[in-house]
């Protein structure tokens, strides 16, 4: 009596004649057994499928993913350099206040505590100045 083989199943497939070849003179090689051939082969290939499967879902999305961040990359650079240009223009257009001008001092204090709350009330909320969000305000108002 042979030996029964548990959990395995048996199936009959047909192969063009090269293929038959070819895995035929693979076989013949000393430690080589069809089915453990036709096992790795068919295992290789539902593993190929199932990583090509999975990069088509998600590929869109990280396409997606990509243009959202090089688009935050550019908006993050244009506020930069916007940054940049508004304080040369500042630091070169402005005179600097005397060293005895406390009222002048005193007013530009408060305009710059009155810009940080400002900065600190639109992260809060979420209002942006420039950009969509900027226009839907705009058409409400």
């Amino acid at each position: 009596m042979g030996r029964r083989k548990l959990n395995k199943v048996r199936y009959q497939l047909f192969l063009p004649e090269e293929l038959s070849q070819r895995f035929e003179t693979i076989a013949a090689q000393p430690g080589a057994a069809k089915s453990a051939i036709l096992v790795d082969a068919l295992a290789a290939w539902l593993n190929r499928q199932a990583v090509s499967e999975l990069e088509n879902k998600f590929s869109a999305r990280l396409d997606r993913i990509s243009m959202a961040l090089g688009r935050i990359e550019r908006d993050g650079q244009i506020l930069l350099e916007s940054l940049a240009l508004f304080i040369r223009y500042e630091l070169t257009v402005q005179a600097p206040i005397a060293e005895g001008d406390e009222a002048a001092r005193a007013i530009g204090r408060d305009r710059f505590n009155a810009f940080v709350s400002r900065v600190g009330e639109a992260m809060a909320s979420g209002a942006r100045t420039l950009g969509p969000a900027s226009s839907d305000r705009e058409h409400r108002s």
